[in-house]
């Protein structure tokens, strides 16, 4: 009887563990054959940013620090793009019109800025206004510190929320022990500030000694994709997780999203940088990838008159080389199917008037199109 009974104990515990490795949110990953593209702009190397201007132009960020306005078959470079430091996965990030473009003309662009005393680079916020090709009026909003050399986790994406706040993300570019879990340093945050580049007085970490007010939510590690849901009006990201562990995230102000404490992943070489996935005071994500899917570009599907892609999120995979189309239910994601296969490295997607466009690296900008 008592052999009986620790047998049982070891077959419950060892149940237990089992259960508690396997991933209870995972969403198998299906084929989706119904949708091709039609290349819009061709011939691009890193088209990180994009925007589509009123009169149906389009201005389209290279990463090496090009940007280019292509309008009416033709690609035009625009002067006067502040200087950028190409380096690693640093360069000309992303770009967003002001909602009330049309009437002020105001441009936000992220990019790799070499400004202040150390050397390197560091993500920088800045907007002007386009004109004859030019860019003018040119104003630095923000500029993450301090320089480094190292090449990786510049971020970076920038939306506007329905309230019309600004939201842009800067990765902890490189300084995993140093910067995300850290309020008095730059990186590893998403920000939050008033159109003009002032800090919002209700952000959370206003008036905290020493602390970066702009800071919104903090414990990322390299968010390449911002949408705002079209119902909630919230703010989702995504961000790049190591060896495993990409993850979506609905931030919200003050929170701790738990990089590099907890994590579902591990580091490329395979070892273990933690053994935690979960912490007290400390946000779990709304969904992880493992394997990694390297998620760049992030845009939610609506008014496109398809209903297999309307109220969903469309991400890019660099690494599969796909469109990945999750399918949410309650604000879950409850499946996943991979939309335009072997298409190239997706590096950007967004919803212009129910229009999707995609940014794929080597390729250029293509519409997606259902068959």
């Amino acid at each position: 009887m008592k052999n009986h009974f620790i047998y049982m104990l070891v077959l419950f515990l060892g149940t237990v563990a089992c259960a508690q490795k396997q991933r209870v949110d995972d969403v198998p990953l299906t084929s989706n054959t119904n949708y091709t593209y039609e290349v819009i702009v061709s011939e691009l190397t890193n088209p990180w940013g994009l925007e589509v201007l009123p009169d149906g132009s389009m201005l389209i960020t290279e990463k090496s620090g090009e940007l280019i306005h292509f309008k009416n078959g033709k690609k035009t470079l625009v002067a006067n793009v502040p200087e950028v430091v190409s380096r690693g996965q640093g360069g000309l990030l992303d770009i967003r019109l002001h909602p009330d473009y049309e009437s002020n003309g105001w441009i936000y662009f992220t990019y790799s800025s070499p400004e202040g005393e150390e050397d390197g680079a560091m993500t920088a916020l800045m907007r002007a206004k386009l004109v004859n090709n030019t860019l003018i009026k040119k104003e630095l909003l923000y500029k993450g510190s301090p320089n480094t050399r190292k090449g990786q986790h510049f971020g970076s994406r920038v939306r506007f929320d329905k309230n019309g706040d600004l939201f842009f993300s800067i990765g902890e570019r490189g300084e995993r022990d140093a910067n995300p879990q850290d309020i008095t340093r730059d990186g590893g945050k998403i920000y939050r500030l008033y159109d003009d580049g002032s800090v919002p007085k209700d952000n959370p970490f206003v008036r905290k000694a020493d602390a970066k007010e702009a800071i919104y939510s903090y414990g990322h590690r390299n968010p390449q994709g911002i949408a705002v849901h079209p119902e909630t009006g919230k703010i989702w990201i995504h961000e790049h997780g190591p060896r495993g562990g990409d993850e979506i995230n609905i931030p919200e102000s003050g929170k701790n999203y738990g990089w590099p404490v907890i994590s579902y992943g591990v580091n490329y070489s395979g070892t273990s940088f933690t053994d935690i996935t979960k912490k007290e005071g400390m946000e779990q994500p709304l969904y992880y990838w493992v394997p990694s899917i390297a998620p760049s570009g992030m845009a939610f599907a609506y008014e496109t008159g398809d209903k297999h892609l309307d109220g969903n999120l469309l991400i890019g995979s660099l690494k599969f080389e796909y469109l990945e189309l999750d399918i949410l239910k309650e604000g879950r994601v409850v499946a996943r199917e991979k939309l335009l296969e072997d298409i190239g490295r997706v590096r950007n997607v967004i919803n212009h008037n129910g229009t999707i466009y995609v940014g794929v690296e080597g390729k250029g900008i293509v519409k997606l199109i259902k068959k």
